[in-house]
């Protein structure tokens, strides 16, 4: 359940990835009462430092925060931090799957995730499980230590979570997971916009079949490859593909992942990076 932390898993092509570190955690969570690791983010900023955040917990009674780490080669990590957030919307029941991005155009991450807000958006309270009714909110950094107010990111018109934010073709593509049970509409849609703090347009049609979330993105020669986790039976990590980021189809039964792949993030790293990571591998023995 995210006791155990963070993994890692190389791929040079996209679809077969390999365990690294002997499928072993790379940093065990501390921060937080709950000191679990759900929905790891994982970005590089513009100076090669690698920042990660995460869930740490489901609910807002231990404090409403998210875990947050950086390193320089995905080995070595610093102390790790709890960062509130929501702290001006009091009665948030949580903070799910936290996202960054960089935005180059002004300097400065984004960070935006999910979050409950009893009394808000009432016309959709009935459409998720147990009363959650989320839409996306966000905030701004340049250091992780201080950051802005928390405020309304997206609202696609319905339940939602699990976003991320994906740059091309001079547009910045929000692919979230719609949330909404009853009906069942558990899939992967997308949303536009020409900034990276929005206004985003209106959803698109999904464009996976049910029971899918977690969704990360990443441009492979002349692929797009939205990968995702399947968490109902049958459960698997797969991914969906696209030439044009608009006519999709299932590659999942082409993809390769390591026992028990959840949720994560999809980053391109540099050779030198990787030859130390693949080095580990070799390295280390059973203890």
């Amino acid at each position: 359940n995210g006791q155990d932390g963070l993994h890692l898993a190389l791929s040079t092509n996209g679809y077969y990835w390999q365990a690294l570190n002997r499928d072993r955690s790379f940093l065990k969570p501390q921060a937080g009462a709950y000191k679990i690791m759900r929905d790891p983010c994982l970005a590089e900023g513009p100076d090669g430092t690698f920042h990660l955040v995460w869930t740490s917990g489901w609910t807002a009674d231990k404090g409403k925060i998210i875990g947050y780490a950086h390193s320089k080669d995905l080995i070595a990590w610093s102390n790790q931090q709890a960062i509130p957030l929501m702290e001006n919307e009091p009665n948030s029941r949580n903070i799910w799957a936290p996202e960054i991005f960089y935005d180059k155009a002004n300097a400065q991450w984004l960070i935006f995730w999910s979050s409950t807000i009893p009394g808000k958006f009432v016309e959709t309270d009935n459409t998720g499980d147990d009363g959650y009714n989320h839409r996306f909110y966000c905030a701004t950094t340049a250091d992780f230590k201080t950051f802005t107010e928390s405020r309304l990111f997206y609202d696609p018109g319905f339940n939602a979570i699990d976003a991320t934010l994906f740059e091309a073709g001079g547009k910045f593509y929000l692919f979230f997971k719609d949330e909404r049970k009853q009906p069942l509409k558990k899939k992967l849609r997308y949303a536009t916009a020409v900034h990276p703090e929005g206004p985003f347009g209106n959803p698109s049609e999904p464009f996976t079949g049910d029971w899918v979330e977690g969704p990360s993105a990443i441009k492979i020669r002349d692929e797009y490859l939205v990968y995702f986790d399947h968490y109902a039976q049958p459960t698997y990590y797969g991914a969906a593909c696209s030439k044009d980021l608009l006519h999709w189809e299932d590659r999942s039964k082409e993809m390769s992942f390591p026992k028990g792949h959840r949720h994560g993030t999809v980053v391109r790293i540099s050779s030198r990076i990787a030859q130390r990571l693949l080095a580990l591998r070799r390295s280390c023995s059973d203890p």
